[in-house]
């Protein structure tokens, strides 16, 4: 299979696992426990059906959305993850430079592998910055004040990941970093040499965020141990209203799922929350976020802007949850496949096909905006 065979999510997912290591492959492809939740988050979408109008001259439709103060030329964004030069040596230049072509926006994380003030200075899309709650105090300030300077637009705390979630994959292979791979997980990185080639002629690997705190070579300390001795699960709300005072701007929370926490998130000051289940890699058996969305939006959804991700693999899935209440829907897996098959290229296609399937469908439902979308368009099954 080539990248122009590549017509959907499944073709990239299986071009991806053709050309990685069955290790690093498993840390994308994963959940956590017995990956219910995982599995959920996409089954979601398929009990729900969209009801078109016909007849409204649908001949050209605007697909743009603002969230958070920022105008986006179509309603999804990349979401931040993790250790992206691991899937593809471009990493996250590949996916800034793909999301800055479709006008949308695109994260950085904390345990990114390009730094986030590069990528600031390469692009005008409107760029996140995602962080975890830290021990200490000071760094959570430093990382804070890093963005302030760097002219990141939005600050995102993860709040659903204060310790590690039970990724039984990873633990089979020993996938780790720095890499501490089991006799099993060896042997697949041997029968993808390509992978390594690109990997050991490239620039070194890093994480420029927490590079005094996290290194490859081992002589600081592992991604396991960062989530175990780095993060602090006594983060209370107190703590993220001071981070919320201290930010001034556009501030939001990625992790939300009930709506006592989504009213705090308001009453806080926060200006966006994220229903996200984290990609099922977390608490296996929570609720799917498309599941929560309408009751969270009905709760707060004309005082903060409510976005979600979590499965949404077509089009359709992308036009349901807006129909539903979201502002905007993120995606992670659905661009990190394209970046491990083919780097920039793939992370453009991707997002060129979810573009056309928004635009078609959105002829197709009779809806020239995304603000004409409604729960009149919906029918749960």
């Amino acid at each position: 299979m080539r990248l122009r065979d590549c017509h959907n999510f499944h073709d990239f997912r299986q071009l991806a696992q053709r050309r990685l290591p069955g290790p690093i492959f498993n840390y994308i492809d994963g959940g956590a426990d017995d990956e219910a939740t995982l599995r959920r988050n996409s089954a979601s979408f398929e009990r729900c059906d969209l009801v078109p109008n016909v007849l409204r001259g649908a001949s050209s439709v605007d697909m743009s959305v603002t969230v958070m103060g920022q105008k986006l030329a179509m309603p999804i964004y990349c979401s931040p993850t993790a250790l992206q030069r691991l899937f593809h040596h471009t990493g996250e230049r590949a996916v800034a430079a793909a999301a800055a072509k479709y006008g949308t926006m695109f994260g950085v994380s904390s345990l990114g592998t390009v730094s986030l003030e590069e990528l600031r200075k390469a692009h005008q899309t409107p760029q996140v910055y995602q962080f975890y709650f830290h021990k200490d105090r000071g760094l959570n300030r430093a990382m804070m004040q890093r963005a302030k300077e760097a002219g990141v637009e939005v600050m995102m705390l993860t709040v659903d990941s204060i310790t590690g979630g039970n990724r039984e994959r990873d633990l089979r292979t020993g996938f780790s970093i720095p890499f501490r791979l089991t006799l099993g997980g060896m042997m697949q990185f041997a029968i993808k040499p390509m992978w390594g080639i690109n990997y050991v002629t490239h620039e070194g690997f890093k994480l420029p965020q927490l590079d005094e705190h996290v290194d490859m070579s081992g002589g600081a300390m592992s991604i396991g141990r960062y989530f175990t001795e780095m993060l602090d699960p006594s983060m209370n709300w107190d703590d993220v209203a001071a981070m919320v005072r201290e930010w001034d701007g556009q501030f939001c929370l990625k992790g939300i799922m009930s709506v006592n926490d989504a009213k705090r998130a308001v009453e806080i000051g926060c200006t966006g929350i994220i229903l996200s289940n984290h990609g099922g890699r977390q608490l296996d058996g929570s609720r799917a976020a498309f599941d929560q969305l309408a009751e969270i939006v009905d709760a707060v959804g004309d005082r903060i802007d409510v976005m979600m991700d979590g499965g949404s693999q077509r089009g359709s899935h992308v036009l349901k949850a807006l129909s539903l209440g979201a502002k905007a829907v993120g995606v992670g897996r659905f661009y990190l496949y394209p970046l491990a098959a083919a780097g920039q290229a793939g992370v453009e296609r991707a997002l060129g096909l979810m573009r056309a399937e928004i635009e078609r469908d959105m002829k197709l439902m009779g809806c020239t905006t995304i603000g004409r979308l409604s729960r009149d368009n919906l029918r749960f099954r």
